[in-house]
């Protein structure tokens, strides 16, 4: 019977974060930031083993078609290191420096800003997880900073051992991220995530938490069916099972409040998330970056009828409250406006 043995230990993991006395480099200050369009589609494995099924995933007129390599398909464990990436260029741009898509550094940085275990089995399934980023291939029709990528890609472009131990360890590594999740970076297409997000042990628990930070975000409550809601997650569980396993969750989070930022309930045939209120809040409300001197012209073809500033003003706000900031601010603007009008009409 769910909820009888919830109290016996806790559902997440140790921080190892919080063991041992090694050097605490700048690594430990990026916060964890995983792209927008991963999480919202179901692009990871939820499978504890190697899931070699293509998946495709339909959502209105988007798409998302996933095949897997003979290493099967990349896993929500293996989002680690897209995440882990993702944080180091986000905070590298908000330095001011120079970015591309090559990454190189250190595997046992990874692994304890991650909080994965360094032992020998820790590197290997590091090595393990690589393969199946570069192996696994994508085709969509998502966007990532208003480009259209429909060539099939993978998640990562290549890898590179670029020093190993003599005992096997690998010591640097250089990662190229594909051109869909780097024009995601450089959009600002990111969220940042709870740091305990990597002690949740249940892969289906990470996967409602990447939902619930991309769609509950800062609004106290939000609901989503649980039929929808196990597309969105990629299980293949019947419903009944799925039912069972979100129930198990529930019950979990009732005894240990242990789902970072959000708590999740069970209401008839509807999953309930709530905010606990600790998502942390942009410094500014609103975005701040400056339009070029055309682009109030532009949004008045774009929304005939609506006043350009409201849409300015309305369009900050959005952005702020996605955390969104957008390399093109202008030509962004201008899209904003054009999806207002397509939804409103003329005012």
């Amino acid at each position: 019977m769910v909820g009888n043995n919830t109290k016996a230990r806790s559902p997440l993991l140790p921080d190892r974060m919080q063991q041992g006395d090694f050097f605490v480099c700048d690594i430990f200050d990026a916060a964890p930031k995983g792209d927008m369009a991963s999480m919202e589609h179901p692009v990871f494995s939820i499978s504890t083993k190697p899931d070699k099924n293509i998946r495709r995933y339909e959502n209105g007129d988007v798409f998302v078609e996933v095949v897997p390599s003979v290493k099967g398909l990349a896993t929500v464990y293996d989002r680690d290191i897209l995440i882990f990436c993702i944080s180091q260029v986000i905070a590298a741009l908000n330095d001011g420096r120079e970015v591309n898509q090559t990454i190189r550094f250190k595997a046992f940085d990874l692994l304890t800003s991650t909080n994965r275990g360094t032992d020998g089995r820790g590197y290997e399934q590091l090595r393990a997880a690589f393969e199946r980023l570069s192996g696994t291939r994508i085709a969509t029709n998502i966007t990532t900073a208003d480009t259209e990528v429909l060539d099939g890609f993978g998640l990562i472009d290549r890898y590179r051992i670029v020093r190993e131990t003599r005992d096997g360890r690998m010591q640097e590594i250089e990662v190229k991220l594909s051109d869909w999740v780097f024009n995601a970076i450089n959009a600002r297409e990111v969220l940042t995530l709870s740091r305990n997000y990597f002690r949740l042990r249940k892969p289906l628990e990470r996967r409602l938490y990447e939902i619930a930070r991309k769609h509950c975000g800062y609004k106290q409550r939000w609901a989503i069916g649980l039929t929808k809601l196990k597309e969105k997650c990629g299980s293949y569980s019947t419903d009944k099972e799925f039912k069972r396993l979100i129930s198990k969750i529930v019950a979990e989070d009732v005894a240990h409040d242990h789902i970072p930022d959000y708590s999740l309930r069970l209401e008839g045939s509807q999953a309930v998330f709530y905010s606990r209120g600790s998502v942390p809040t942009p410094q500014e409300d609103v975005f701040e970056g400056r339009l070029e001197p055309d682009a109030y012209d532009a949004a008045r073809e774009a929304a005939p009828g609506w006043d350009t500033r409201h849409l300015e003003h309305e369009w900050r706000r959005w952005c702020g409250k996605e955390e969104i900031e957008p390399k093109h601010p202008t030509k962004h603007y201008i899209k904003f406006c054009e999806s207002w009008f397509e939804k409103r009409g003329r005012p």
